[in-house]
């Protein structure tokens, strides 16, 4: 992820690195002191971060008296100059979210967050986002608004039938999903599953790796996206 960004492009560039990682830097403020935690992430269709995390943790006890956050989206991993190469840095407040929908779609990007989701000690958070701030290579920096960094358009429709295509795709063309996983993970790993799809694109996971399916253009509705995914599958049985 190291091309040189054009401006106009950098906020749909910094929500693919968001909705690439899995996992992210947390910072909460421990009683004004700053305190830092590695933590599992996933993304709503807006891109919003989401967050599972155990009452018991210190970051969450942060949050509780002070629910304002970053995130460090970091994807440097294997660059012998990791300061020259893509970040992100997202401000916001975390949110506590008791909605079945977002805890199912990050239980599909972390399958093993399904062991202890139901517990009573773990809560699902959203990100509410203010800014971000990008670093997208040497001499690339700025901050983008929540205005221009979330995806705006209405998702729910797109939303409501994520999870019957996501099983439809892993279900009918589970040899595509595998082709592409292989492919754009540069992995010859076996089991590659479709974990969830949004505007931009569809996720996807084999054991612990992850990469992701681009959109050459953003869909909004059902329709759109089976398309966009019918053409994908398409190119492989060509």
């Amino acid at each position: 992820m190291s091309e040189t960004v054009p401006i106009r492009d950098s906020a749909r560039f910094a929500r693919r690195l968001l909705r690439s990682r899995d996992r992210g830097a947390l910072a909460t403020s421990l009683r004004g002191a700053p305190y830092a935690s590695l933590v599992l992430a996933a993304a709503d269709l807006d891109a919003s971060p989401l967050l599972l995390l155990s009452d018991l943790a210190q970051h969450s006890r942060d949050i509780a008296f002070e629910p304002r956050v970053s995130l460090l989206f970091d994807a440097t991993e294997g660059h012998p100059d990791p300061l020259a190469e893509p970040r992100l840095t997202v401000l916001g407040r975390a949110k506590a979210a008791d909605d079945e929908r977002l805890l199912a779609r990050f239980t599909a990007r972390h399958p093993s967050a399904s062991l202890y989701a139901g517990f009573a000690d773990f809560r699902l958070y959203r990100v509410e986002v203010e800014r971000g701030h990008l670093v997208a290579g040497f001499g690339q920096i700025e901050w983008i608004e929540a205005s221009e960094l979330l995806f705006t358009p209405n998702t729910r429709d797109l939303a409501a039938h994520e999870p019957a295509i996501v099983t439809q795709i892993n279900e009918i063309h589970a040899d595509a999903i595998e082709f592409y996983g292989q492919r754009l993970s540069g992995r010859p790993d076996t089991g590659w599953r479709m974990t969830g799809i949004d505007p931009e694109g569809a996720d996807l996971r084999c054991a612990g790796d992850t990469t992701r399916l681009d959109f050459p253009s953003p869909v909004l509705s059902p329709e759109a996206a089976r398309a966009a995914l019918a053409r994908f599958v398409a190119e492989v049985r060509r």
